[in-house]
């Protein structure tokens, strides 16, 4: 029996809000805006599919800059030429062994990108 179910992905960044951008930008998701008036910069920034189909992500603020390898990652279908122009880098390239690029966020946070299938 379950005691939990997944809610939400978070991500933490120095700067938030300009990741919030960046994965909005690459992923087409948007802004999660509450009625309740502006949010407040300082709070981490929800981002929502807008088709519904994709999870809800959490870009949080943190002070400390990232200094190891995540733990958990994203995994991300779309077009690698798109996303390192996007301004994400490559970490390791695919391989005969392994289909998926891993490649890094402006912030350094890896995630691994699959080429959509034909």
């Amino acid at each position: 029996m379950a005691v939990a179910r997944f809610k939400d992905l978070c991500l933490d960044a120095r700067d938030h809000q300009a990741q919030a951008d960046w994965w909005c930008a690459v992923l087409g998701y948007v802004r999660h805006e509450s009625g309740d008036g502006p949010r407040d910069p300082t709070w981490p920034v929800p981002l929502r599919d807008p088709s519904g189909a994709g999870p809800f992500l959490w870009v949080n603020p943190v002070a400390e800059p990232k200094t190891v390898k995540n733990r958990m990652h994203l995994d991300v279908v779309g077009d690698l030429a798109g996303l390192l122009a996007a301004g994400a880098t490559m970490v390791r390239s695919r391989a005969e062994d392994r289909p998926w690029d891993v490649l890094a966020d402006p912030e350094g946070n890896e995630f691994c990108a699959f080429r959509p299938e034909a």
